[in-house]
């Protein structure tokens, strides 16, 4: 087992060069920079560019440049933001809580959600119920995001009143429980589009496993032993979902971040999604790696986690 981890963790650190690389230089290759003339004053001139260049390492050969940021990489220095002038990891280390925290209570609720409705669906199969269901994860699968985001505010939020249009808290500061209680508020309509995208897919992959298992001979002869409808869930389909889900799961993660540059644009959410959306306009260099580094050691982290717990579900995935 250990020497399997072993070899998984060098495969993490080879893709994590080999995506460094590629980024780096398709970004820099991309025409203009956040030091192309006009972007930062229209009254710049030629000189102070050249200086800044510098100031930046910008004036350097692009093989040294990227020489130099991975140095500082492998020291988990992402280098400074060209537009804050503060370090890249500082603001990744602000924002991505919040990214975390709304993608991750959301991936609980659509698993959980999934779960139910996938499992009861298949064992009704052909009622009203599944019908339902089926029809729901239908209008899931095909809703984007952004257009259910801006009808909830429109509706909800700019009409009624419900709910907060945008941002994480009210401009009245609150301490305590009314601090945290505000912050929830706000997440309700953020949380609710992703689990609404989400479920559908998962629901209908759900059912359609459980109707596999379902036709199964074992589940046969346990209903002709006349083993309890909640027992074959909980012996039989249950156990034999969760390789699936972890494979699943170990997938999603790359969603966490990049699913959040829409939906964090639109609720005004200083998160990771939003860092991301901004350091694009602004050609900034340094957050832009930063992020997709992070985004790519989250989706080789993910499917590290799935395989090995697979193995542990299956010793025979071991040789």
């Amino acid at each position: 087992m250990s020497s399997i981890l072993l070899r998984k963790i060098a495969y993490l650190g080879g893709m994590i060069f080999l995506i460094s690389l590629i980024s780096f230089f398709a970004i820099h290759l991309a025409p203009n920079s956040f030091l192309s003339a006009g972007e930062l004053n229209p009254n710049i001139t030629q000189e102070t560019i050249e200086h800044l260049k510098k100031i930046y390492g910008l004036d350097k050969p692009l093989w040294e440049q990227y020489l130099s940021w991975l140095w500082a990489m492998m020291h988990l220095d992402f280098g400074v933001s060209f537009a804050s002038g503060k370090p890249v990891i500082v603001e990744i280390k602000e924002r991505l809580g919040v990214t975390l925290g709304i993608n991750i209570v959301s991936m609980a609720i659509i698993f959980g959600i999934s779960f139910y409705l996938g499992i009861r669906s298949a064992l009704k199969e052909g009622s009203w119920f599944d019908t339902v269901v089926r029809q729901l994860s239908l209008v899931s699968f095909s809703m984007p995001s952004f257009y259910l985001a801006l009808l909830l505010i429109i509706f909800l939020s700019v009409k009624l009143g419900l709910f907060p249009i945008a941002g994480l808290h009210s401009l009245e500061p609150k301490e305590g429980l009314a601090y945290y209680l505000d912050l929830a508020w706000h997440l309700v309509l953020p949380i609710f589009v992703v689990v609404f995208v989400g479920f559908g897919t998962l629901t209908q992959y759900i059912r359609s496993l459980t109707l596999d298992i379902l036709k199964s001979d074992y589940i046969f002869f346990a209903k002709a032993r006349g083993v309890e409808q909640k027992d074959i869930v909980t012996y039989f389909i249950i156990p034999n979902l969760k390789p699936p889900i972890i494979t699943m799961l170990g997938l999603s993660l790359p969603g966490i971040i990049g699913g959040s540059v829409i939906l964090e644009s639109i609720f005004s959410i200083n998160g990771m999604g939003l860092l991301f959306y901004q350091a694009a306009l602004a050609r900034d260099y340094p957050v832009i790696m930063g992020i997709l580094i992070i985004t790519a050691f989250l989706t080789l982290l993910g499917n590290m986690l799935a395989d090995l717990a697979l193995m542990r579900l299956n010793p025979y995935m071991r040789d």
